[in-house]
């Protein structure tokens, strides 16, 4: 389908560039097949039932961004996906200027060559790797905030553009719906009986990436790393024994759930995940998707709307808009429900 049919115009003053604080006190859109309903995130234990349960992604976000100089020359590298201990795909600017052989250079002693290059994106090899490379991004890297934001990072951005769950390094982007849930919030889910488990998703640089293409057959997803374990499993398998509903806390859990049921049975899990979901995908594992604002013409804002529906999902992001909710990122969220069986 039509690209331009998700579409949107979003006042820039709508994009959030701090987080709610305190978190719950963000705005929370309940979006349900008879009306919209505005609360707040703190309510979200009044929205959902007991034996409900919560789907979150522990991944934990890396210091992505880099900044160097091969020669003369000044160098960005934003990390993607790891491939090896010490080799990563990664997106670089000027992509123009490197080349395979290319060795750039990073404040203390850290290097990385370039080993193949394609379209603006380069395969990396360190001079360090595992834990060793994972220190020292932790020295010089910096936090990878989306470019809408149009700011640097600073040092707010480390404990702000990060769940309180992260527990698996390897995302370069926060699954920003779990931003929102603070220890005080799942201790209320906790007692009103929603319970919760983990998946993991590294969430990689294609996240930011617009979609280019006219049509939605055209757009290629860059593959990112997830994983379900058996306990995961057994814990939908429960809920939904029991009569609860599974709750994807964003959308990179719901991807890498919808992954592990691809054939209509949830199964553990592990490997790439390319999963493009668009209008006229049937949904095998979620029944609510708790979810930030996304941008438009954007493959994120295409995955709502197969969930919750093309046109319940433009009335609520028209009432968001005109009712000052502040979108992406450090933004508000929406609790959907999914339309039809």
């Amino acid at each position: 389908m039509r690209v331009d049919l998700f579409d949107f115009e979003l006042p820039p003053d709508r994009i959030a560039q701090r987080p709610a604080h305190p978190r719950e006190a963000a705005k929370l859109l309940a979006v349900g097949s008879a009306a919209l309903r505005d609360a707040v995130i703190g309510d979200l234990p009044g929205l959902l039932r007991p034996g409900d349960l919560l789907v979150v992604n522990d991944t934990r976000v890396i210091p992505a961004r880099l900044y160097g100089r091969r020669g003369e020359v000044a160098v960005e590298i934003l990390l993607h996906r790891q491939q090896t201990p010490d080799t990563w795909e990664a997106l670089s600017r000027p992509a123009k200027r490197l080349k395979p052989g290319h060795i750039i250079a990073f404040d203390e002693g850290l290097t990385a060559e370039v080993l193949a290059k394609t379209e603006g994106w380069v395969t990396v090899r360190f001079n360090r790797a595992g834990p060793d490379l994972m220190a020292a991004l932790k020295t010089v890297g910096h936090v990878p905030l989306p470019p809408y934001l149009g700011r640097d990072d600073d040092a707010q951005d480390r404990a702000d553009y990060q769940t309180v769950y992260a527990a698996r390094d390897g995302a370069v982007a926060a699954p920003t719906a779990g931003l929102h849930l603070t220890p005080a919030l799942l201790e209320a889910l906790e007692r009103k009986g929603v319970h919760r488990t983990t998946v993991t998703l590294h969430v990689g640089a294609g996240t930011f990436l617009p979609v280019s293409a006219e049509d939605t057959k055209d757009h290629v997803m860059h593959a990112e790393w997830g994983e379900i374990g058996a306990d995961t499993v057994a814990a939908v398998a429960a809920a939904r024994a029991a009569g609860g509903r599974v709750v994807a806390v964003g959308t990179t859990s719901l991807r890498v759930l919808e992954s592990a049921a691809a054939d209509g049975v949830l199964k553990p899990f592990a490997g790439d995940t390319r999963l493009f979901i668009t209008p006229g995908y049937k949904f095998n594992a979620v029944d609510l998707l708790l979810t930030n604002f996304h941008l438009p013409r954007s493959t994120l804002y295409m995955l709502v709307c197969a969930f919750a529906g093309t046109d319940r999902m433009r009335a609520a992001y028209a009432h968001a808009i005109a009712s000052h909710y502040r979108f992406y990122s450090y933004g508000d969220a929406c609790l959907l429900e999914r339309e039809g069986p």
